[in-house]
């Protein structure tokens, strides 16, 4: 298994989130889980191109201090919603052979949802744990209905195994 932390930004992490505290809280504890069962954490970062304020050399661009990798931690960066947009990222995850990922991070109906089904279609198993991803309100629906909508209908049963923390706890101390 891979445990894939997706666009933890300082610009976007932030009390604004849906259940923020409880997301950090959460993420991190994945986090230092994997890391104690030599699970391999893989960042990624979303850059939205010079002058957007949100690109490399940012400080919004930098990961959030909280869930900060570990030198020995791979960063990839992408500039589309899935993860797969990065070909050095997809190159790199068939070269471990890898078929399990547990994706968290931000934001549930943008880029988690898109490498989410991404990954679905390459055929990899897909873990969501509860409580692991996060949005913003938007337009159409509050933080909370969209964190819903996704992880509780769109999901489940179709592009991912969405679980409780103590089971991806669990599957991370199996590996």
């Amino acid at each position: 298994m891979i445990l894939l932390v997706v666009d933890v930004q300082k610009g976007i992490t932030n009390d604004r989130l849906y259940g923020c505290e409880s997301f950090i809280n959460n993420i991190t504890e994945l986090i230092n889980t994997a890391r104690s069962n030599n699970t391999e954490i893989i960042y990624i970062q979303h850059d939205d191109g010079p002058g957007s304020g949100f690109s490399i050399g940012d400080e919004a661009f930098e990961i959030a201090e909280q869930v900060a990798p570990n030198k020995d931690e791979k960063v990839f960066v992408k500039t589309i919603n899935s993860c797969f947009g990065n070909p050095d990222l997809t190159e790199y995850l068939k070269q471990t052979g890898e078929k399990e990922l547990m994706i968290i991070g931000l934001q549930t109906n943008f880029c988690i949802d898109a490498t989410v089904k991404s990954a679905f279609e390459r055929g990899y198993k897909v873990i969501i744990p509860k409580g692991t991803n996060s949005t913003f309100d938007n337009d159409y629906m509050d933080a909370e209905t969209t964190y819903r909508y996704y992880n509780e209908m769109m999901w489940p049963k179709r592009f991912a195994e969405c679980v409780s923390m103590e089971e991806a706890i669990k599957l991370m101390q199996k590996t």
